[in-house]
């Protein structure tokens, strides 16, 4: 039978997501995609000067001056694959079905990486914190030496950077990679780790909360460089032997994601392949909401 592209394209827009929770904790743009490829959302102007107790009449006109915000999505393509004519019939199992949740969970990964690197503040834009820790030897692929830990001080110092920037409080999320979390979850005393653990929500992807952040931890978060102002490496670029790892601290009003069209290619008994080819497009993308990236911050190892 030839596969349905409907449902299989609502199945992978359903599990899109899937083990990658933190990507719903952010703005959803969704509503403004333009024939699945564009995001234009309308930018109201200036808010109106308020005077008390106004003496001066008549008042000066002012005039709001409203701007577009524009922005293409990523497209992300799978490798066109093979299923011979021959498979679909021989095997004890559906390998066409098998193949498909393998793309699914491959355009998660990608995904995923893509737009963390999309909300990560970067050199002189935004705010990173260094770790203060104990000396420990780097846990990021493709790096050598020591680095400083990451300890519950240094979430702390996330808070106050968002504290400074009148933040709202609810809806604050950090994301850490396996090695970070371990590095906190080191620090903490008794008590800390008792309160932690009981906001401990795994539908949620959340691991606890801490400093009113929902921590969340995912295998690898970002990689930067160690410059003065750390800037966030780009995706699929090896590290370099003194790059850091990072942790990313949001507001969820201060990132946002969009999801556009999701297209399943199918091309059955093909005669010069003697079998089924299929691929998967998906338009997706992400960015920081403010020019001034308040809202965010990350925490970036420093090198000891």
């Amino acid at each position: 039978m030839a596969i349905q592209k409907e449902i299989w394209q609502d199945h992978i827009e359903g599990n899109l997501f899937k083990n990658n929770e933190f990507l719903l904790a952010s703005t959803d743009a969704g509503q403004y995609v333009l024939q699945g490829q564009v995001v234009h959302i309308p930018q109201a102007g200036a808010l109106p000067t308020i005077e008390k107790n106004r003496s001066d009449l008549p008042a000066t006109v002012a005039t709001r001056r409203d701007s577009d915000i524009t922005y293409t999505l990523d497209e992300y393509t799978t490798d066109p694959i093979l299923i011979p004519n021959a498979e679909t019939y021989e095997l004890s199992y559906n390998k066409r079905e098998s193949v498909l949740a393998e793309y699914e969970a491959s355009l998660r990964q990608t995904v995923s990486d893509n737009i963390l690197i999309d909300w990560a503040p970067t050199g002189t834009t935004g705010t990173t914190i260094r770790t203060t820790g104990a000396t420990t030897a780097s846990t990021l692929a493709g790096t050598t030496g020591n680095r400083k830990k990451f300890t519950v001080t240094d979430l702390k110092n996330a808070q106050l950077q968002l504290n400074k920037q009148n933040v709202p409080m609810e809806g604050r999320y950090a994301l850490l990679s396996a090695d970070m979390f371990q590095q906190l979850t080191d620090d903490m005393s008794a008590t800390q780790y008792r309160d932690f653990s009981a906001a401990y929500d795994v539908k949620d992807g959340i691991l606890g909360r801490l400093f009113g952040f929902n921590i969340m931890m995912r295998s690898g978060v970002l990689s930067y460089n160690n410059d003065t102002a750390p800037v966030v490496n780009p995706y699929g670029v090896a590290s370099s032997a003194t790059d850091n790892d990072g942790v990313l601290c949001w507001q969820i009003n201060a990132v946002e994601r969009a999801l556009g069209q999701i297209t399943f290619f199918e091309r059955t008994g093909d005669p010069t392949y003697y079998g089924d080819v299929y691929s998967v497009s998906v338009r997706i993308g992400g960015r920081i909401r403010r020019s001034d990236a308040k809202g965010i911050v990350a925490i970036v190892q420093d090198a000891a």
